[in-house]
């Protein structure tokens, strides 16, 4: 195929385009008269173009040497508990330690529920966290529970992450949206 023929084998293909678009879908062209249409459901994109939303409040979370992503948060807009997260569990777990300091009175607390934990079974009481903030994200009303046993540290479970937009692991770092 020489170069002349590669040539008008382009403009009619690009004739014949033009002439669908015009024709398929007349509502673009200016002497159409305009449709209206309901969308019922928005477009998504495909997740690995999609930008974060400007507007929506985030914090990014770096994995420490020890390999676990590591969240310092103020709790009931007072204290601040440095949490580890963990997907595997239910809900935020958190030492008797750190519930002392958050004033919850851990000894006054009922123990009542049998917790499984990677190191066997524990005694937990059920608790709910007015607030919990995390850099720009800021959740309520987060069910927690403080553990009887030596938990070494305060776990940031599913109760928390299950009320987020979204949330994503980039390498060392981990996105929270709200």
């Amino acid at each position: 195929m020489s170069l002349k023929d590669a040539i008008i084998a382009l403009a009619i293909a690009g004739a014949i385009a033009a002439a669908v678009k015009y024709f398929v879908s007349p509502e673009t062209s200016a002497s159409a008269p305009s449709v209206s249409t309901a969308v019922t459901e928005p477009a998504v994109p495909d997740s690995a173009n999609q930008q974060p939303d400007p507007f929506r409040r985030s914090a990014v979370l770096t994995r420490k040497n020890d390999g676990h992503y590591w969240a310092r948060s103020v709790v009931n807009k007072k204290t601040s508990v440095e949490f580890m997260v963990d997907t595997g569990a239910s809900v935020v777990a958190l030492t008797y330690k750190d519930a002392q300091r958050m004033g919850l009175r851990p000894d006054t607390l009922d123990y009542r529920w049998t917790i499984n934990t990677a190191g066997g079974q524990t005694k937990g009481a059920s608790v709910l966290i007015e607030s919990m903030k995390v850099g720009q994200v800021h959740i309520r009303d987060v069910e927690a529970m403080v553990l009887r046993s030596d938990l070494e540290h305060s776990l940031l479970g599913m109760s928390f992450l299950s009320k987020l937009y979204s949330y994503e692991f980039r390498g060392d770092r981990m996105l929270i949206r709200q």
